[in-house]
């Protein structure tokens, strides 16, 4: 299942619906998602996404999930950020060919 966003006149979909790559430390992630988006003119073009994400237990013992980091978890944040970022950048030169 492919997921589609509406924005600008610039049609977004996330490839798959699936994560490209995930990383993880303890409980903080960083995933990266490979997105396409095609413009009214018809010319389409590939970027990728990072989430971040923080898992937690609740009261009733259930997994959960947010976007809201505690000041402890900012160096796993880190970690997995430059983790996600050395992916992209190593794994897909041609994205980045003629940016200085």
């Amino acid at each position: 299942m492919q997921k589609t966003q509406k924005i600008e006149n610039v049609v977004v979909e996330n490839i798959g619906n699936a994560p490209e790559k995930k990383f993880k430390a303890g409980t903080i992630s960083a995933t990266v998602w490979l997105n396409r988006s095609n413009k009214p003119n018809g010319e389409s073009s590939e970027y990728r996404t990072i989430s971040l994400e923080r898992s937690y237990k609740d009261r009733e013992d259930k997994w959960q999930s947010t976007n809201s980091l505690r000041t402890n978890d900012l160096p796993k944040a880190k970690v997995v950020l430059q983790k996600a970022y050395e992916f992209i950048v190593l794994n897909n030169q041609d994205l980045f060919k003629g940016v200085n």
